[in-house]
């Protein structure tokens, strides 16, 4: 795991983005850019200067969700092979295939602590 990738983390609530920023920081990233929704999320990608290595999104927010943020990187040349980790509070199955379908690289189900996170990021990143 490449923790010198910079990391975008996508959230509509402020206090997970902080949760999940306290946890990548602790797992050793000091590159971390935070975004409240998707679209403002796709405009940080589209935007940046240095490609992100690793996406860890929400799914249900406003403007655009974690989904479709998936299906804008995986759709997008530059991007399509960047990392990409969805949480969630839905276990549902038809969130789950939805996530598989988009090619997503981890699905993690909300609450999770920072060793769940490791364990996904050290699959994916």
């Amino acid at each position: 795991m490449d923790v010198s990738k910079k990391v975008l983390v996508v959230d509509d609530m402020l206090t997970m983005r902080k949760i999940v920023q306290k946890f990548c920081i602790e797992i050793g990233f000091s590159k971390i850019e935070l975004a409240a929704d998707g679209k403002m999320a796709w405009e940080t990608i589209q935007a940046a200067s240095e490609q992100f290595g690793l996406i860890i999104s929400d799914i249900n927010m406003p403007n655009m969700t974690g989904i479709e943020l998936l299906e804008k990187v995986r759709g997008n040349e530059k991007t399509a092979s960047t990392p990409f980790i969805l949480l969630t509070a839905e276990s549902e199955k038809e969130f789950i295939d939805a996530a598989l379908k988009s090619k997503v690289n981890g699905y993690i189900v909300k609450p999770f602590t920072k060793e769940i996170l490791l364990k996904n990021l050290q699959k994916v990143a």
